[in-house]
């Protein structure tokens, strides 16, 4: 019988926050042929997006600081698509957003995978994240519809 638990500091994470999730629906958002000539502002989004301005602004700094999205300041700024919705993914945002989805660890030791030998939860666990990297790697943005 193994004795292995899961470490208390080494989550799984399967979920996406709501930054994240914010994230890829405001660049949606922009990307959509309303938005495309004019610029939307954080308190524009905040309503559309059920949150408060001053998250929204929060959300929208990591898409600013990486170039997806322009920010104008002012009453008639707002922000505005910088690059095409097909070349990010859903992958790109979370990443960008929430930090690396796999940074390798081995989520029953808390070590680099390679640097031990492979715990239970190894020939299960790797093959799903494969699949889930996988996953959120092909689901480009511009396929992405909003609704719900």
């Amino acid at each position: 019988m193994c004795d292995c638990k899961i470490h208390d500091t080494h989550s799984v994470r399967l979920e996406v926050t709501r930054q994240a999730d914010l994230a890829i629906r405001a660049l949606v958002t922009l990307g959509d042929a309303d938005h495309r000539e004019g610029r939307t502002s954080a308190r524009a989004f905040a309503e559309q997006l059920d949150t408060s301005a001053g998250f929204m602004s929060q959300v929208m700094n990591p898409l600013v600081k990486a170039g997806w999205i322009s920010s104008e300041p002012g009453r008639t700024g707002g922000y505005r698509l910088e690059v095409p919705l097909r070349s990010l993914t859903v992958l790109d945002v979370v990443e960008l957003v929430d930090g690396p989805i796999d940074n390798g660890v081995c989520i029953v030791v808390g070590v680099p995978c390679d640097s031990h030998e492979q715990c239970p939860m190894h020939t299960s666990w790797a093959p799903a994240r494969t699949v889930l990297m996988d996953s959120l790697r092909k689901r480009r943005l511009d396929k992405v519809k909003l609704g719900y």
